[in-house]
């Protein structure tokens, strides 16, 4: 196989996979930017709708249709910034913690069932790839990376 193709199907398996986590570990229904919202909330802390903005790439605006869809749910809610009495920070609620939890659990479920159905060399294999994508994630992908010598 050359690494052109390599490539395409490595990019198709790992989108393909991607959607079906998302698909499998969404039990209430949110939609894609909504649960990129809660994620980034669950990992930063409160955050302004710009600095979610900035965040995930997305204009200030559909931020803020996002962020008022989570409010309406109970999921996030609004609290006085701390230096900027003209700001206000967005933070999970008890209940976008849990759906968080959720989240997290049927993802975890899902893939341990799908690995569950590969034979023991198909696992090692797979724990082993997860290992080098985790690696081209960072940017460190072999020995010419991070300034090493060849």
């Amino acid at each position: 196989m050359s690494a052109e193709t390599a490539i395409t199907e490595l990019s198709l398996a790992i989108g393909q996979l991607l959607r079906r986590l998302r698909a499998e570990s969404n039990p209430d229904g949110l939609t894609w930017s909504q649960t990129m919202a809660l994620s980034r909330l669950e990992q930063a802390g409160s955050m302004t709708t710009a600095d979610l903005a900035r965040a995930e790439s997305v204009k200030p605006q559909s931020m803020g249709a996002t962020l008022a869809e989570l409010e309406r749910e109970g999921l996030v809610e609004r609290r006085p910034h701390p230096s900027d009495g003209r700001q206000v920070l967005f933070a999970l609620t008890d209940p976008g913690i849990e759906a968080g939890r959720k989240r997290s659990a049927a993802k975890q479920k899902w893939l341990l069932a799908a690995m569950a159905r590969l034979d023991p060399g198909e696992q090692q294999t797979l724990i082993a790839a997860a290992a080098l994508i985790k690696r081209l994630g960072e940017g460190d992908a072999g020995p010419t990376a991070k300034g090493k010598a060849p």
